[in-house]
């Protein structure tokens, strides 16, 4: 678990204090984030953290390897993740002004700032919401069932331009059939 403490940062003599760090992920969050990742390897995080009044500063840079489910077929694929957050840190609650600064104000409810949290939410927050097995992107495979099948956007405008409203249908045939007598009348 890689912490540091709000207190250290903000009284050190150092303007700036690094963190360099191989991270490794316990059953925790592997149990949280079961629908969202498969696996993380070679994770690292760079970063540097400063005391600005009121709070902590923290600009970290993190690299990983993902194994991640693809969102057609749930089949594994790798996902090289690269990525920049920031947090600030407060050693009390935010005041409304803060919060309307904008920033991403995290309280702490003790001394420790919890740096291997912070990269656990931020490889989760940015998984992209579609991801495809190499197969999948370059054939357009979709999932299929039996009697079910999932068709892409442009298949299925296609497919409801091409298909006739029942009830304009039903209209269409009583429109037919009125010119039909009026003819049958002339």
């Amino acid at each position: 678990m890689l912490e540091l403490s709000f207190f250290q940062i903000k009284n050190s003599r150092e303007p700036l204090t690094q963190v360099s760090a191989d991270l490794t992920f316990a059953d925790g969050f592997y149990e949280r984030s079961k629908d969202l990742l498969y696996e993380v390897k070679n994770a690292h995080v760079e970063g540097q953290l400063f005391y600005d009044e009121p709070f902590v500063t923290g600009n970290f840079q993190v690299e990983a390897d993902l194994l991640v489910p693809s969102s057609r077929s749930l089949e594994a694929v790798p996902l090289h993740q690269k990525f920049s957050f920031v947090e600030n840190y407060s050693d009390h609650e935010p005041t409304q002004e803060e919060k309307e600064l904008g920033l991403m104000i995290i309280p702490l409810a003790d001394d420790r700032i919890d740096v291997q949290t912070a990269v656990e939410d931020n490889i989760l927050l940015n998984i992209p919401t579609t991801i495809l097995t190499e197969q999948e992107a370059t054939e357009g495979l979709y999932p299929e069932g039996q009697g079910w099948e999932v068709v892409s956007e442009q298949d299925f405008a296609e497919q409801k331009k091409d298909q006739v409203n029942p009830a304009f249908a039903q209209l269409q045939d009583l429109l037919d059939k009125m010119q039909a007598d009026e003819n049958e009348e002339k």
